[in-house]
């Protein structure tokens, strides 16, 4: 059984998270099949540290954060701020009003054990706290979109080929209780 704590990152963690960004994305490339394409493997490791470095120097108001910590060590990540550039692009600013939930990041060593799960029910709290029951979350990730179709169904958005040949960008409208 995991002995889990989720809380607030801590400006002390700054490294141990982009490590933490960097073996998780390393991992997901790996198993997407496109492990080869590092200089998109890097833009996707520099936006998440963009995004945390918007968390501590905001407060939280820019982007707001939530780790998972197994034992002291971090074992994932979740965070909701303004819809990306991307998914405004994307839906031509139909969801530009609508918080963004992201960079659901769990360790390889931890997945498929609830750890996710268990981030967006607290992501779920933290939302509802401010008043907000309706959010967007996109990926182009094939394993991640398995994951979020089953969870809440089709997407609103679907891209087809949108990284390439066979390679789709979902976005999906989730409103919660």
């Amino acid at each position: 059984m995991l002995n889990i704590e989720i809380r607030r990152p801590r400006t002390e963690e700054i490294v141990e998270l982009h490590q933490f960004f960097r073996t998780v994305i390393e991992d997901t490339f790996n198993k997407e099949g496109i492990g080869d394409q590092l200089e998109d493997l890097e833009a996707e490791v520099e936006s998440k540290k963009a995004y945390l470095a918007g968390d501590l120097t905001s407060n939280g108001e820019d982007r707001f954060f939530l780790l998972t910590l197994e034992r002291g060590q971090i074992i994932g990540t979740i965070e909701h701020g303004a819809a990306s550039d991307l998914i405004c692009k994307c839906t031509d600013n139909a969801l530009k009003e609508l918080h963004e939930v992201g960079t659901v990041f769990v360790h390889p060593d931890y997945q498929g054990m609830g750890v996710g799960n268990l981030l967006l029910e607290n992501m779920y709290q933290t939302l509802r706290n401010k008043g907000i029951r309706e959010f967007c979350l996109d990926s182009g990730y094939a394993r991640a979109q398995s994951i979020w179709n089953k969870k809440f169904g089709e997407p609103a958005y679907l891209l087809e080929n949108y990284w390439g040949e066979g390679y789709h960008h979902m976005i999906w409208r989730v409103k919660f209780e």
